[in-house]
């Protein structure tokens, strides 16, 4: 089993309120699919899957508040129900591992002194539309 997180929508956020699931128990997922709404005090954002599997649980409720982040809000079987391999324990490396791709050693480490050292951090991705404003 893998468990799906409530994800750090900002270098800030320590919790937020799951507006709305997008899947239910026993939906299939695949990375990319939304999968839930999440609103911090500045936006509601869209969440996108990460891995794909099958959803066997939803563990916290739709509008449910100050959920913490990093806090198990789903749990997901591997692919083809299988269950998917557990999570390491150290939750840093275990969100490194899911949200970068395999860098050489010489890798630049960028660091934002308004983000605490150690602080794990969640990919997410949020889609933006553009609207073009025209005036003559």
């Amino acid at each position: 089993m893998t468990d799906i997180l409530m994800p750090a929508l900002s270098p800030t956020m320590e919790e937020g309120t799951l507006t709305k699931w997008h899947i239910k128990a026993g939906d299939t997922v695949k990375a990319g699919d939304v999968i839930a709404e999440i609103e911090t005090d500045k936006a509601t954002m869209e969440v996108e899957a990460v891995d794909e599997g099958e959803v066997t649980e939803i563990l916290v409720a739709e509008g449910s508040e100050n959920v913490k982040v990093n806090t198990p809000i789903a749990r997901l079987a591997g692919e083809a129900g299988a269950a998917a391999p557990a999570p390491r324990a150290e939750a840093p490396a275990a969100a490194e591992a899911i949200a970068a791709p395999v860098v050489p050693a010489s890798r630049v480490e960028l660091h934002d002194p308004e983000i605490p050292a150690g602080t794990p951090m969640v990919k997410t991705t949020i889609k933006f539309k553009t609207v073009k404003n025209i005036t003559k």
